[in-house]
């Protein structure tokens, strides 16, 4: 087995430990490249369906593109999708810095969405090499009442097993991308011939390298036009996958209180 062979393999039965232990189940959408590998391994990981919805936690600021894709491959892969609304930003911690209380919405729109179908269990696509909260996860990762992440109090994962408390208000967080790294997921990408949202290719030398909503997420600089050019490119950088999210480059301490909180 190669790296890609590892990974897949850890994934497709991280999904299947969750399925078996946590019910009622859902699986994040965000439509952008890490999603779409997940839900490529949930695929695999059931033979072609998969047995739990797909929600998309709507802010109603996404790309059209991205609408047009989450319209096209629901159907085509035929997924009970979940759509939920977010609070306006009106609503949000005030506190937060402004591109931070705007992504917030999807805290708030996420929570909603585990309470109105209470979920025992979420899965979501973030990467530890991502950024440097996200690499205190596990992969099962329990959340408190209220949706809350407690970084400091977390169950060991020793020889794969991972926890599932099952406690009043809480809900498991499960990570099957955890150990990915962003030219992995590209490498996979081009391996299985994954679809996707044609924002991350360049045009006229710019090209996402992270896709959000409009008014939070730039593009990069780039000529990249290929999966194949994409990781070339990823080979010599030297520049941050979140470059282009504008909270990145907020407050230091923005995007943990948002984790905290049951960001994503």
């Amino acid at each position: 087995m190669d790296d890609l062979d590892q990974l897949e393999a850890q994934s497709i039965f991280i999904l299947r430990e969750a399925y078996r232990k946590l019910k009622p189940l859902a699986m994040l959408w965000s439509l952008g490249k890490d999603s779409n590998v997940m839900l490529w391994l949930a695929r695999k990981a059931f033979l072609g369906n998969v047995p739990f919805p797909v929600m998309h936690v709507d802010t109603g600021k996404k790309f059209p593109e991205m609408y047009r894709f989450r319209d096209e491959y629901s159907k085509k892969w035929n997924l009970e999708l979940l759509l939920g609304d977010c609070p306006p930003v009106e609503d949000i911690d005030p506190t937060l810095p402004p591109a931070a209380r705007s992504a917030a919405r999807k805290t708030a729109g996420l929570a909603a969405m585990i309470d109105k179908y209470k979920l025992a269990g979420v899965i979501a696509g973030i990467r530890r090499d991502e950024q440097a909260t996200r690499a205190k996860e596990r992969v099962f990762s329990p959340r408190g009442a209220g949706h809350k992440w407690d970084v400091r109090n977390q169950p060991p994962e020793f020889w794969d097993q991972y926890a599932t408390p099952h406690e009043p208000g809480m809900h498991v967080r499960v990570h099957p991308l955890l150990s990915w790294r962003e030219i992995d997921i590209w490498r996979y990408i081009e391996r299985e011939g994954i679809p996707l949202v044609d924002l991350y290719f360049a045009k006229d030398g710019k090209r996402y390298r992270s896709l959000g909503d409009q008014d939070i997420t730039s593009p990069v600089e780039s000529n990249a036009t290929t999966v194949a050019e994409v990781i070339a490119e990823l080979e010599t950088s030297r520049t941050s996958e979140r470059a282009g999210r504008a909270m990145d480059h907020e407050s230091e301490d923005a995007f943990e209180r948002l984790r905290v909180a049951g960001y994503l």
